[in-house]
């Protein structure tokens, strides 16, 4: 991005001139949906585009808050915390509650963001959002806080403030990426390991569906609600602490304790969905890129049939691309009910899936789908 066009944003908003500028990515997750809060294994990656946050130093206990492409602007103070905004406001508020819990004034700048992560597309533009925000004042209150503690406070804001209960993944792959690598994220003890992507020949295309969600009003909660409800019913008769603790094997031996089928398949998705990350690391790392692509195909069928999150719109473009030449596999990437898929496609066959999955996915569903080469890039950082 050209930031003269933020520096002379904020400058036409607060009539003065920033006097620092940060930057935190989006994220894909190449496979591993809805396991993070399911103590699973999950492996996300960086991207190139992202969110940025232009800030200067104001000489009263509130703050100044707008966006360049987010409509709402306004100054505010700590009566936020209690008569909380419904606008995108909500996400950096959310992590200054985090730093005024712990005791720190996070008030007293007048901030600006823009953001070219596509909106409600499940590429957690407000992971990027809160993780920024922290970055920023931990930085400018010389908080000391190291960047798993600001992921950690991130996640919380989203989960206590906004109301989203998300897990950890999308925060701590904004926090925590690096180019060219994916990260394998033990989402119950945040052991991670950083993963080369070496897919050379092929290349990462996402799709937008066009087809907006908002998690905090779908039925994102209600899925986590099923998986605490098996879990709970497996505990009666073998403590385990996470769903993605079972191997499929002993998963199958209890399936009789679940509640009802739709329990039993919620809960038989993360169990799987777990053992299908652990794979396709495995396989990654001898070079299978084959391998891979059928894992993220399978994934999408387990997301599609057992955990019910996709829709017809990401069906249309996971199984209508998983069909087109030189492309290895495709799956629906985010929480589901609309969003991204993700495709792993030949280098030379990019355009022409481009072109014919834009063309079918028009004359199916009625929407035109927006693609986006990926460029994996690096976590959170300060640029000036």
């Amino acid at each position: 991005m050209d930031t003269s066009v933020l520096e002379q944003g904020f400058q036409e908003i607060y009539g003065g001139k920033a006097e620092h500028l940060y930057f935190a990515p989006g994220r894909v997750n190449l496979i591993g949906e809805h396991i993070d809060y399911n103590g699973g294994r999950v492996f996300p990656c960086a991207l190139s585009f992202g969110t940025y946050l232009s800030v200067a130093r104001r000489g009263d206990r509130k703050s100044g808050f707008a966006s360049m492409n987010l409509p709402y602007q306004g100054v505010l103070d700590e009566s936020a915390f209690t008569g909380k905004p419904n606008e995108w406001v909500k996400y950096p508020l959310g992590v200054m509650k985090e730093f005024a819990n712990r005791g720190f004034n996070p008030w007293g700048f007048d901030i600006l963001y823009f953001g070219d992560i596509p909106g409600g597309a499940g590429l957690s533009s407000s992971a990027s959002m809160e993780v920024v925000t922290a970055y920023m004042l931990n930085d400018l209150l010389g908080a000391n806080l190291d960047t798993v503690e600001l992921v950690k406070m991130s996640q919380h804001a989203e989960n206590d403030f906004v109301g989203m209960n998300c897990g950890i993944m999308d925060q701590f792959a904004v926090g925590m990426g690096k180019k060219e690598h994916a990260i394998a994220l033990d989402c119950a003890t945040l052991d991670y390991d950083l993963i080369p992507l070496n897919i050379n020949g092929y290349k990462l295309v996402i799709t937008n569906s066009n087809k907006n969600h908002d998690l905090v009003t779908s039925k994102y909660n209600e899925r986590r609600s099923e998986c605490e409800q098996a879990l709970a019913a497996i505990n009666r008769e073998v403590k385990t602490a996470h769903l993605c603790d079972l191997s499929p094997v002993t998963f199958k031996k209890l399936a009789y304790l679940m509640p009802n089928d739709t329990v039993y398949r919620r809960a038989r998705h993360a169990v799987t969905e777990n053992e299908r990350v652990n794979e396709a690391i495995e396989v990654l790392q001898k070079g299978d890129l084959t391998g891979f692509g059928q894992l993220m195909n399978d994934s999408h069928r387990s997301l599609k049939e057992d955990y019910e999150v996709t829709g017809r719109e990401m069906d249309t473009l996971a199984e209508e691309g998983q069909k087109l030449p030189g492309v290895l596999g495709s799956r629906i990437t985010g929480g589901g009910f609309g969003g991204c898929t993700v495709s792993l496609v030949q280098e030379d066959n990019v355009q022409d899936f481009i072109e014919r999955l834009a063309g079918i996915y028009h004359d199916k569903i009625g929407l035109n789908a927006e693609f986006y080469v990926a460029d994996i890039g690096d976590g959170v950082r300060k640029v000036y």
